[in-house]
């Protein structure tokens, strides 16, 4: 039991720490609006590696190898869906910027919209569900209970969790110091170029 649940907390801060689009979105969300809107869709990242890590601990290799033939697609769905993001955050800056928008404004996005959208954009990634499901298949044995299973998803779900909530709580430290009009826009154009250069990057390989 302690073996799977160690397993579960190092596939889920395996699965969660690489710097990638989805790390640097939560960052610059958390940074750009409030830590309650950054860690609601952290929390969204986590629900979905969640998620994965719950079906693979059921199916095993059964869904990856179904996901396998459209992974590619998804991935390419994430990515547009992730330039979309970083040009709205950028385009929204800028007017900023230009005094037709207030920092207040940017409150305006709502704790279950980036919930929902960090949810929706982190499902997109079925590499996920293959990384998952290959660890449940190096652990699994005829010793493997149901709650082996639960054990495994708790503990990946907490690492994941744990993860996001950091990437959360310094995003919110950024957006405390750069509280100047400057700051901000700076802060908006490099985390949404990084994001771009990462969607880019994502459709490539």
């Amino acid at each position: 039991m302690n073996d799977i649940l160690i397993a579960g907390m190092l596939a889920g801060y395996g699965i969660a720490m690489p710097v990638g689009a989805i790390t640097v979105l939560i960052v610059t969300l958390s940074a750009q609006t409030s830590f309650r809107v950054g860690f609601a869709g952290a929390m969204g990242t986590a629900t979905a590696d969640g998620l994965y890590a719950l079906i693979a601990a059921s199916t095993g290799a059964a869904l990856a190898s179904l996901l396998q033939p459209v992974a590619r697609p998804m991935r390419w769905v994430a990515a547009a869906v992730l330039v979309l993001l970083a040009v709205k955050g950028i385009t929204a800056a800028l007017r900023r910027s230009r005094g037709s928008g207030t920092a207040k404004s940017i409150g305006a996005e709502r704790p279950l919209r980036a919930y929902l959208q960090l949810l929706g954009l982190t499902i997109l990634n079925p590499l996920t569900i293959i990384y998952f499901s290959a660890l449940v298949l190096g652990l699994r044995n005829d010793a493997w209970t149901a709650m082996d299973s639960v054990v495994f998803v708790l503990a990946a779900f907490a690492a994941s969790a744990s993860w996001q909530a950091v990437l959360a709580i310094g995003g919110a430290l950024v957006g405390r110091v750069l509280t100047s009009e400057k700051g901000r826009l700076g802060t908006a154009i490099i985390g949404n170029g990084v994001i771009v250069f990462l969607a880019a990057h994502l459709l490539l390989t």
